[in-house]
Formats: structure tokens, C-alpha cells, sequence
């Protein structure tokens, strides 16, 4: 099974759309959304193409393919647009005998780890930045952000297949990658 991960798409329609171009190229199963969908938060700046409301619209069209955990940006108000459930802090899924925990990363991450067993995998998004390492016994994952991404890191995305977590650009170039 290949798995998809987007985060901090943060109203960009611009960029939703190129992510879900690779999305289908890449042939993934399904789509894991690690929070701030919609709303671009008070720090950020508008992100290109804002448009929250289409932003909903178009991932309502992959509904059945999504799983989500819900971002420091996102509200219960989001859900009123949003036809998939979203507002989970985390969700777990298992894969190849361990678990991936998801979540946004703004209660849960390299600093603040949940339970989970050697070689479970924290899967989060939420500083905008790209990582695939081992960190004290589990692997700390996270695909950057499709739309506003952090020091001069390229807009990108992440694969998980034959348990090789690839970082890729919205070209589909892989600028980093872990085997778990």
C-alpha cells in the first residue's frame, strides 16, 4: 500500500491542486492530512490562491481516501464544510507491525512524544519543515507544507511505501528519505 501525506495546505487552493496532481501520478491509496487545512492562522501570511471554501470543496471530493488529524488552525467550524471527520488530535494506523501515529505536531512531537513502542513512527506536520530521521528508538517523520514552507525548503509532500518514507517537491523530486 502506498500512503500519501500532505500537511499545512493553510486555504491554498494554488497549491491543494498541485499536491493532488501527485497525488494521482503517484498512485497512493490514500491521502493522510496532518492539519491546517482551511485557515491560515494569524502568523502565517495568505498563502497563494486563499480560497478556504474551495479548498473544502475539492478535498470533499476525496473523502473516502482521506485520513485527518486536526491542526492548531483548524476549528470546529472548519467541520461544517468538511464532509470527512477531522477534528481528532491524532489517529493511528497500522503498517508492516508498527503503528504510525498522526497527528499535527502543535501537542505531539519530537518534544513531547507519545506512548509509543521502538520503531513506531510519529508522523506530524505543523513547523512547515521536512523530516525523516530516528529520533530515541522511533521515527520521526514529517512531510513540510504544500503551501507556506520554512527556511527555503520547497513546497512538499510525502510518500510512504515498501516502508520507504520519501519527502518529495511538487515536481516529485525526493529531497529526503528514511527506510523505517
Amino acid at each position: 500500500m502506498k500512503i500519501f501525506f500532505i500537511s499545512d495546505i493553510h486555504g491554498s487552493l494554488f497549491f491543494l491542486k498541485k499536491a493532488l496532481e501527485r497525488y494521482k501520478k503517484e498512485g497512493a491509496s490514500y491521502i493522510v492530512m496532518l492539519g491546517d487545512a482551511l485557515y491560515h492562522g494569524p502568523r502565517n501570511p495568505f498563502p497563494e490562491e486563499y480560497k478556504p471554501q474551495e479548498v473544502a470543496s475539492l478535498l470533499n471530493e476525496y473523502k473516502e481516501k482521506i485520513i485527518a488529524v486536526r491542526g492548531n488552525c483548524d476549528s470546529e467550524v472548519d467541520q461544517m464544510l468538511i464532509e470527512y471527520p477531522m477534528m481528532a488530535d491524532y489517529s493511528i494506523i497500522l503498517y508492516n507491525n508498527r503503528r504510525l501515529f498522526l497527528t499535527h505536531g502543535h501537542i505531539y512531537n519530537q518534544d513531547n512524544l507519545p506512548n509509543l513502542s521502538e520503531n513506531d513512527v510519529l508522523v506530524h506536520g505543523h513547523t512547515h519543515l521536512p523530516v525523516a530521521e530516528k529520533h530515541n528508538k522511533i521515527y520521526v517523520l514529517n512531510p513540510g507544507s504544500i503551501s507556506l514552507p520554512k527556511e527555503n525548503n520547497p513546497n512538499s509532500y510525502a510518500i510512504l511505501k515498501d516502508n520507504l518514507f520519501q519527502i518529495k517537491d511538487l515536481e516529485g523530486n525526493v529531497i529526503k528519505e528514511i527506510n523505517l
